[in-house]
């Protein structure tokens, strides 16, 4: 196994989880309820941490979690079908379906 993230943010780890499982990356999230030993820890040691259970996807997976955190950073888009406006980080239109990319 090998720690590919941490962040003192769950939800951030979660959906750096969910970018690796979508790849059909092996993965375990440690430390995701250790928040309450804080102060009896070092905080940095209570931070969730995303680890890839074969080292040998520990690279792929370090790059799709950073796809994964540049989608935060994108614009919204609006889509070509319907007009409607959907957050960057949708892959398809929250009003009609139609992908965002192709389809």
């Amino acid at each position: 196994m090998e720690l590919v993230y941490t962040h003192p943010s769950h939800l951030l780890v979660a959906q750096a989880r969910n970018a690796l499982e979508r790849l059909g990356i092996p993965c375990v999230v440690h430390n995701e309820y250790a928040a309450g030993a804080a102060g009896e820890l070092a905080p940095i040691d209570t931070w969730p941490e995303l680890w890839v259970r074969r080292s040998r996807d520990a690279e792929r997976a370090r790059l799709a979690i950073e796809r994964a955190q540049a989608a935060i950073e994108e614009a919204d888009w609006t889509c070509r079908r319907c007009g409607s406006e959907s957050p960057a980080t949708f892959d398809f239109c929250w009003h009609c379906g139609k992908p965002q990319h192709g389809g």
